[in-house]
């Protein structure tokens, strides 16, 4: 079992159950998924690039991403239907807790003039989405073999019912948001 699902399981539950008066183990909200997407943008166009990016998500999720394309044409933006527009992953269970510790206690504190996450972020089912703006912040990927610098989305997909019981569910995992 990982570190963060061990914390989940023996501090956080009972945290939660006293903090919102739950009658029931199951009524704790829980991260349900991670999903990490990688937008192209202009860098569509370039095949080359297309290989490279996908590897280095693939190395910072451990979990090959799929290719997502187009659903419609678009002539300003010079898409075709069923073009590439970027790659995303789900992480799910293991895999998903994970890719949070590394995110939370690694990735997040080496952000340059980082000041906090912010508590906005937050949509009506208690999901929280935040954006990356580069890629080179993750260890697993090495500086020298990097050809273009890009971000991505990372959305973490939650049980909860409020925003309320997801902000204190995340903080409780040691998100780091920005102070009120």
């Amino acid at each position: 079992m990982t570190r963060l699902k061990d914390t989940y399981d023996n501090q956080i539950v009972p945290k939660m159950m006293e903090g919102f008066g739950y009658s029931s183990k199951m009524q704790v909200p829980r991260i349900e998924k991670v999903v990490v997407n990688v937008g192209l943008g202009a860098l569509a166009h370039d095949k080359e690039l297309l290989e490279p990016i996908r590897n280095e998500l693939a190395a910072i999720t451990g979990q090959r991403p799929a290719l997502t394309t187009a659903r419609k044409a678009i002539s300003n933006f010079k898409i075709r239907e069923g073009s590439a527009v970027g790659y995303k992953v789900t992480l799910r269970k293991e895999r998903m807790y994970e890719f949070l510790d590394r995110l939370i206690n690694i990735v997040i504190p080496r952000i340059r003039d980082f000041r906090g996450l912010s508590r906005k972020s937050f949509d009506k089912a208690g999901n929280y989405t935040f954006g990356v703006k580069e890629q080179t912040i993750f260890p697993e990927l090495e500086l020298d073999k990097i050809k273009l610098a890009h971000g991505m989305d990372i959305c973490i997909v939650t049980t909860a019912d409020t925003k309320e019981e997801a902000m204190s569910l995340l903080e409780n995992f040691g998100m780091p948001f920005a102070k009120k």
